[in-house]
């Protein structure tokens, strides 16, 4: 529990370290930029990977080649969504992004849903229809469909890494994903000449640690909790949106809607709707 526990607070500190650099006036990109390099020297202290051979290379390339797009892409938009619609919206719209598999499954592989799981899909759009803002306001809009980027684009990479856990040698693939993504935001950050601090680039080694925080605490808590992986998925998405509602409305004081607290409510029934799905599958 304590593994899941430090995973939660690693996705959360994520999406502090993205609000407070709208406050320190950090760009984004840097920070993302510096957390790939950060994120594969770590990977590789941690697991030391062996380098893919020629048939790894051949039947995953266009899998890290996916992600090492996607994946700085998809943080810089979560890192926007953050600084416009607050850490508690955005991370429950990570977290909802869970069901994209699952409706990705049954559309592409024709994998049967259960009653449960067609009712936590169901609550999953639900939640997500609340969570967004509504008005005429341009900074309303942009933070709804920011949201929206947040949701579907994790829900890619899930699917993604989904692929991506079938392959031969996964960490070392995924520290050439971590390698690619970091050569690209460097590239970008160059074209861009973003401006560039020591602080910014402290803030971004240190989001590059919490990232494999996450990772790597998450994987031990599944280690540790294996005869209960339903306990660990429920409690991790479950966590990250208590702790975010917490920081987020407690700390920073976003201020949250009638709508907004229903949608975080619909989002707790429908990981419950689908952790049930998950034990039912497996008692079966």
């Amino acid at each position: 529990m304590v593994f899941l526990l430090l995973s939660v607070c690693c996705s959360v500190a994520v999406s502090v370290l993205l609000k407070v650099a709208r406050r320190r006036s950090w760009e984004v990109a840097l920070l993302v930029a510096l957390n790939y390099p950060t994120a594969a020297f770590t990977l590789w202290l941690v697991a030391q990977p062996p380098l893919p051979d020629a048939a790894v290379w051949r039947s995953g390339w266009w899998l890290f080649a996916a992600l090492g797009v996607l994946l700085p892409s998809v943080f810089i938009v979560m890192g926007r969504a953050v600084q416009a619609a607050g850490i508690v919206r955005a991370d429950a719209a990570q977290r909802l992004a869970l069901v994209i598999p699952l409706v990705s499954a049954f559309v592409l592989f024709r994998e049967q849903l259960s009653p449960w799981s067609l009712v936590g899909i169901g609550l999953v759009f639900a939640a997500l229809f609340c969570l967004l803002s509504y008005g005429e306001a341009k900074e309303s809009l942009r933070a709804s469909w920011l949201l929206v980027g947040v949701w579907a684009g994790y829900g890619v990479i899930d699917v993604l890494l989904k692929a991506l856990s079938q392959q031969a040698k996964v960490t070392s693939l995924l520290l050439v994903t971590f390698v690619l993504a970091g050569v690209l935001m460097a590239g970008y950050v160059c074209w861009r000449r973003v401006r560039v601090s020591a602080a910014a680039c402290a803030a971004g080694v240190l989001l590059g640690v919490l990232n494999v925080g996450n990772i790597v605490f998450y994987i031990k808590a599944h280690t540790a909790m294996k005869e209960n992986p339903s306990v660990v998925f429920a409690g991790m998405n479950v966590g990250v949106i208590a702790l975010g509602t917490l920081v987020g409305a407690g700390f920073f004081g976003e201020r949250l809607l009638f709508r907004h607290v229903a949608g975080l409510v619909l989002a707790l029934a429908a990981i419950g709707c689908l952790t049930w799905a998950r034990l039912s599958a497996g008692a079966a």
